[in-house]
């Protein structure tokens, strides 16, 4: 006769008086989480006559999958761009502390940097899960060198790239090595681009469109080719036009293959895109809609120069400018603040808001079977949150890793 003993003897978390995000909508319902993934509670009791061995009670809160932040370039003093001996240190103090905006998974962004940046700094990062120890590294996002002029933004000019071969000869010159890429920004007008979006994709890494000045049709040959993201669409682009809408343009599109979504990036700090525009890419593409704060080493710092790459910028209030111009930066906003600020101005539900930081991004990147979703078997990285989706606690693989105030009690022991 077969046993009814459980399958593991691992410990199982109940989290109970709460709303869960699943199957696009909340639902009043126990989360049950057992050795960091998230249990179907019908085969824990009908096949394994399963209990509790820890409750969480969540007062209420709404449970959303941990968000992931595929555009992040640094924070709290930190530059990912400026190399160093120990690029890691850096990356992990950055990982700690966006933890209490529920980011439980992000991409590392580098700007345009010389090769020697790239040679020195891809090396020393690989993607690693969070924990304790801070939010899970998913694969670095090289946002240029391989961008155009016109449309550079904060990018320093005199490290732009073009394509000579058009090959991954181009790609290992500037990088040295894609070992822990995820996403590479590039702008498909520029000559030989589409040989090098092939490349990319054939070994698994994200093509996004950005920092361009491509019209309709060399954005839908490069998503033809493969490419799936739009970097901080609206920014660093051509504007919409009616003749040629650009890149924009892709979000209707009829050239996309039949089985595929382009997903596309956006800065909701209330800045860098206007809440119409806002809006109307919302209601064109909202499956497509992928939070990013696309922050900069001034998140968390006060008001003042700080660096970014090879730049000096210069924070005013919540706007971040390169030096002496009024050229915009990255932002300084947080994953949480991006959340709400979304809902607010796009008018959208509670659900597609947070669908926007987790899920979407976790499918642009490959991984909603394992995370991005509170599915049955995926990883159980989880945000709580109050109805004003500020953050009250964030778990990774079930374990509590920032929770509100908890900083406070201990100073106050």
């Amino acid at each position: 006769m077969p046993s009814n003993k459980s399958v593991s003897d691992a410990p199982i978390t109940q989290f109970v008086n709460c709303r869960i995000l699943r199957d696009h909508k909340l639902q009043r319902e126990d989360l049950w989480v057992r050795e960091g993934r998230i249990l179907d509670p019908e085969k824990l009791f009908f096949d394994e006559q399963g209990y509790a061995d820890k409750r969480v009670d969540c007062e209420g809160s709404i449970v959303a999958p941990g968000f992931i932040d595929v555009q992040i370039n640094g924070g709290y003093g930190i530059d990912f761009s400026q190399a160093s001996d120990d690029v890691s240190s850096g990356i992990s103090f950055v990982a700690k502390k966006i933890l209490e905006h529920g980011v439980t998974s992000f991409c590392p962004t580098l700007v345009t940097s010389p090769p020697a940046v790239y040679h020195k700094v891809l090396p020393q990062v690989k993607a690693q899960n969070g924990g304790q120890h801070g939010a899970g590294v998913l694969g670095f996002h090289l946002e240029g060198p391989f961008i155009s002029e016109e449309k550079k933004g904060a990018h320093p000019e005199q490290y732009l790239r073009t394509f000579r071969s058009g090959g991954i000869e181009d790609l290992a010159e500037a990088y040295g090595s894609l070992d822990n890429a995820a996403i590479v920004t590039l702008a498909p007008e520029l000559e030989s681009s589409q040989a090098a979006v092939k490349e990319l994709c054939q070994r698994g890494i994200t093509v996004s469109l950005g920092h361009s000045v491509a019209n309709l049709s060399q954005a839908e040959e490069a998503v033809q080719n493969g490419a799936s993201f739009i970097t901080h669409l609206f920014n660093a682009m051509l504007p919409f036009h009616h003749r040629d809408p650009g890149i924009v343009g892709l979000l209707t599109s009829d050239k996309v293959p039949a089985g595929r979504t382009v997903y596309y990036g956006m800065i909701a700090d209330g800045i860098h895109t206007n809440p119409a525009a806002l809006r109307i890419a919302h209601r064109a593409h909202p499956s497509g809609l992928v939070l990013v704060t696309d922050a900069i080493t001034a998140m968390g710092l006060p008001p003042g120069r700080h660096t970014l790459g090879q730049q000096v910028i210069e924070i005013h209030g919540l706007h971040a400018y390169v030096a002496g111009t009024k050229t915009l930066s990255g932002s300084i906003a947080t994953m949480d603040m991006c959340v709400r600020h979304f809902k607010q101005a796009s008018g959208c539900s509670v659900e597609e808001a947070l669908a926007a930081a987790s899920l979407h991004p976790a499918q642009l990147l490959g991984i909603s079977h394992k995370k991005g979703n509170l599915d049955y078997g995926s990883d159980a990285d989880l945000v709580l949150l109050d109805d004003a989706l500020n953050v009250r606690s964030t778990y990774i693989s079930g374990e509590e890793v920032w929770r509100k105030g908890s900083r406070e009690k201990k100073s106050a022991v």
